[in-house]
Order: structure tokens, then sequence, then C-alpha cells
């Protein structure tokens, strides 16, 4: 099995599993009390605490591990939300971020307050003028960027939206999920949340910074950890191997970027060449390293993905219906693109140039297939 879906989760790396591993001897006790190996479990957890600070450019201080980058969104969105409830209840965000973004605006619009959202071009990217004078009306007191798009890679204009947040005096959350350990954190952010599954730690931890002056107040009730920020019990191993796994991740950046970009560059340029009315969305230039998406006209989303899983190859789709939502991705549909036949491949460290090869030969009989079997020739 070629594993092509390293943007919902990447598999652990090596650096992690070790550390993991070594982590469950010494890092289990409770960090918060005083005996022995409490104290060696907190050792681990603030000397992970400020490797990752300073992998992100962040103070120790600044920085909360949560359970996941979905509490971390939540956690930074409406804490910032509430900590600035005096001056404004409006949120900014982009059309095209990620679904834990949209849904904790979705509970401050419940709460009384108002979401603008910023719209994108066809390649997915937020017009920065248009952001600007979004974050420039009286009573902004939040918005929201990614770093770059979960579903099609294309890089988003954080560092010009953090000036312009900075000269409207606006706070700037960053989601920076799909592009932590592999590209540099963006400056400017008042408020950062990162997912570790996406890096090649474990499931489980997520990384919540906000910048000391932002004014930021739990939405949930306190307990006295990670700074009062983040309720529950810290889990000192997957924090390590998360962090490990980071650490190991930017060391490695330069060379596997520019080789799974090469990969992803030939699937761009070969698929619409073996494969009929194909459509490659996203931008292609200024995109994370390692993904790519493309819509089939005239194919279900469902059954290409089953199809190319019994072939071998394990990919996602942002257009395939599931049964919880029976809709298609609102990424492909604020971008004016095709929403149906959609396929994400992202490729994780590793990923082999065979495997793409093997890849392209397949999918055109995939395609012709499905078509023929819905009665559309190719």
């Amino acid at each position: 099995m070629a594993y092509f879906d390293a943007a919902s989760t990447h598999p652990l790396h090596p650096a992690a599993r070790e550390a993991l591993l070594a982590a469950l001897d010494t890092g289990g006790a409770d960090p918060a009390r005083l005996y022995g190996s409490a104290r060696r479990a907190r050792l681990l957890l603030d000397q992970a605490r400020a490797e990752a600070a300073e992998i992100i450019g962040a103070r120790p201080e600044e920085l909360s591990f949560t359970s996941s980058g979905t509490q971390a969104v939540h956690l930074g969105v409406l804490g910032t939300l509430l900590g600035r409830r005096r001056a404004g209840r409006r949120l900014v965000t982009g059309a095209v971020e990620h679904s834990s973004v949209l849904q904790a605006g979705e509970r401050h619009r419940r709460d009384g307050g108002t979401v603008d959202v910023v719209g994108v071009s066809r390649t997915g990217r937020v017009d920065p003028g248009e952001f600007a004078r979004a974050v420039a009306r009286e009573g902004t007191a939040l918005a929201c960027l990614q770093t770059a798009n979960h579903e099609v890679g294309t890089l988003q204009p954080v560092q010009e939206a953090a000036e312009a947040c900075g000269e409207a005096g606006v706070p700037l959350l960053v989601d920076a999920a799909q592009t932590a350990g592999r590209l540099p954190v963006p400056p400017g952010w008042s408020v950062l949340t990162a997912s570790a599954h996406k890096w090649g730690g474990p499931a489980g931890v997520g990384l919540l910074a906000v910048r000391k002056g932002t004014r930021w107040s739990s939405p949930l009730p306190e307990d006295e950890r990670e700074r009062r920020r983040v309720p529950g019990f810290e889990n000192v191993p997957a924090v390590v191997a998360a962090v490990a796994a980071l650490r190991a991740g930017v060391a490695e950046a330069r060379e596997e970027n520019a080789r799974l970009s090469g990969l992803v560059d030939r699937i761009r340029r070969e698929v619409p060449r073996l494969v009929p009315d194909v459509e490659v969305v996203g931008d292609p230039v200024e995109r994370a390293p390692h993904i790519t998406t493309f819509s089939c006209l005239y194919v279900p989303g469902e059954a290409i993905l089953t199809e190319l899983d019994k072939a071998g190859f394990a990919v996602s789709s942002g257009s395939s219906c599931t049964a919880s939502t029976l809709r298609p991705s609102h990424v492909l549909e604020a971008m004016g693109v095709l929403t149906h036949g959609n396929v994400r491949v992202s490729l994780p460290r590793g990923a082999s140039g065979a495997e793409v090869d093997r890849f392209l030969a397949v999918l055109p009989g995939v395609v012709r297939r499905i078509r023929e079997s819905v009665g559309v020739g190719s």
C-alpha cells in the first residue's frame, strides 16, 4: 500500500517512536507533583515546551500543549474572542479555513457575534487587500488565516495579513497545521495553532501559542494545567514524542521538501496529460511541498477512492460526501472549481518516485473504468 494521505495524518516519525518508548518509562508520573518521578516528568515536559517554542518562534511561557489541533484552534479562537469582547464581536476568516475554525466561528455567531468570511481566488488564495479591509472594520476582535490549505495546498498571504492586522490593532490567529515542521512559521502572529500528527508526531497532541500581550480568556472551566489554558492531564510521553518529530522534521525539511515538491510537480504535470477531462486545482507555485489535488469530471469521489484503495493507494478526497455531512468540500466550492471526482495526493516523508510512477500508471485505467460504469466514455 502506498500511503498518500499525509495531509490527514502523517506516519509516525522514527524519532517520535524512539522518544515515545523512552518517555513511557520516565515520563508517566504526574508532572504537577513533587516526588522524584514527577519531577522527572516535569523536566521532560518543560524541555519539550522550550524546544517547541524555539522552533515556532515563541517563548516557552506562551506555549501550551492541547489534546489536538482542533482543540488548539477552538481554544485559540474562542479564547481570544472572549478576551477581546470589549474590543468588538467581529471575527474575520478566510473562506477555505479548516472546519475547526469555521465551527468556532459558527459558535461565535450563535452567541451573538458576527463573522466576516473573505473569499478566495480560483487557486484558493485569500486576497490580501480584501483581508486588510475586513480586519480594519470597526469592532473586529480577531482574524484567522491558515498558512496552507489542507485540501489543495495553496499557501496563504500570512505576512501581508499580519501586517494589516498589526496596523488595525487586531490579533491574528494562524493555523499552521499543514506547514509546521515543513516550512518556517511566518512572523506576525498573535495566536498560533498546530497539530502533531500532521508532522509525524503521535495523535493527541496539539500546540496553542498565545503571544504575551494578547488578551485571551479560557472559554472552558480552568484548572491548574498548562498555564490554566488547557484543562486535563498532560500526556508527557506523547508530548515528548511530538516535539522529537517536530525537531527531526525541521532538520530534514530543506532536502525532503525539495524532493517531495518535485514529485508533486510531476503529478500535477502528468495527470492532465494521462487522463482526459481533469482539472488540477490549487496554486502551482505558492503551495505546500507535499500536497496536490485534481478533480476528474464524470467520476464520483467515493468511487475513485475505493478503486484506488483496491489498487494499493491510500488517498483522500475533498469532494467525498460522507454519511455525516452529505456535502462536497467547502474549500472547492469557495474556489469555484470542480467538486466531483476530487483526489488529494499528500506525500509523506520518504514517499518514493517508484510509488508515484505506479500511481500515474494505474490512475488512467481506474478513471476510465469508472466513467464506463456510469455510461460516460473517456
